[in-house]
């Protein structure tokens, strides 16, 4: 860092130091402001599940992102010490379907189908699920899919070494489990967040990334008056950040929970999803309940 931007930060904190010791500076409303923006990104809202498109906040969809990426992040890298692959990566397996096949390695590319196939099941099961519950009015629409997620993994967690010795269509039965878990996840968040999120894919997150940011550091410096201004969306960008972030950190700890833990360690992911979804199908249930006492 240049002496100069170290000293004008150090005067910087100088002058706000000074400036909270002789009271002029409001720290009890900054730590205030702080913790709301905490408790903002916590996904305990009653609502995280239920609104969807232009109803729902801003708020809502950063709590949705991070839970969900973390959660996408940790199953990924934790399924790749399990079964040797990355059962998100869709694109990498249509690629390495086409090597394999042009090289004449039919069963490796049979196997990257396989994956695709399954992914792409996992999120029509979610969609149907997701329909299920709209046409019956339930409210928990969103949350049955992610209960149904939440379950998998327990079977993933409790049975994932003796399906990792069997076979299906080229593949471990675990391959094709975690890659149908990660189309159900993928396909409930873009549902949710009326496909404003995605927790899976981070190409296109880093794609949207670098966009925003060539736009928020454009030079608008121009002779024509009428000329539009090309600005950056900021909320787009803290919300691509997060997503990103909590990808990676969510990668670290499913593989290092995975690496001393093993398979058991999805019981935490498990149980988290169990979190975001109780609420919701609590709700329908008590509903259905009272309507059920009050039928003739």
């Amino acid at each position: 860092m240049p002496r100069s931007n170290s000293r004008r930060i150090l005067r910087i904190a100088r002058k706000r130091t000074l400036l909270a010791l002789r009271g002029k500076v409001d720290l009890q409303h900054g730590i205030g402001q702080t913790l709301n923006k905490t408790l903002d990104l916590l996904p305990i809202d009653s609502q995280l599940l239920n609104r969807r498109g232009n109803e729902r906040k801003k708020y809502l969809n950063r709590q949705m992102a991070w839970s969900m990426a973390f959660v996408a992040g940790a199953i990924n890298a934790g399924g790749f010490l399990a079964v040797e692959v990355y059962t998100s990566h869709i694109t990498g397996a249509v690629a390495r379907a086409s090597d394999e096949w042009a090289l004449g390695h039919h069963e490796l590319a049979f196997s990257a189908v396989a994956m695709v196939l399954t992914f792409l099941l996992g999120a029509a099961f979610t969609g149907s699920l997701i329909n299920f519950g709209q046409r019956r009015r339930f409210r928990s629409h969103y949350a049955i899919s992610l209960m149904v997620e939440a379950g998998l993994l327990l079977v993933f967690g409790f049975a994932g070494y003796r399906l990792t010795q069997r076979e299906q269509f080229f593949l471990p039965v675990t391959a094709i489990l975690l890659s149908f878990i990660m189309g159900m996840h993928n396909a409930t968040v873009t549902n949710v967040s009326n496909a404003e999120v995605r927790t899976t894919h981070m190409t296109g997150i880093v794609t949207d990334l670098g966009v925003e940011l060539s736009r928020l550091f454009y030079f608008n410096r121009t002779k024509r008056k009428r000329a539009n201004k090309i600005l950056a969306n900021r909320d787009r960008i803290k919300l691509h950040c997060l997503v990103l972030l909590s990808f990676l950190v969510g990668g670290f700890f499913g593989a290092l929970g995975f690496k001393h833990i093993g398979y058991k360690v999805t019981l935490f992911f498990s149980a988290f999803l169990f979190f975001l979804a109780w609420r919701p199908i609590l709700y329908d249930l008590r509903v259905r309940i009272r309507l059920a006492r009050q039928a003739p």
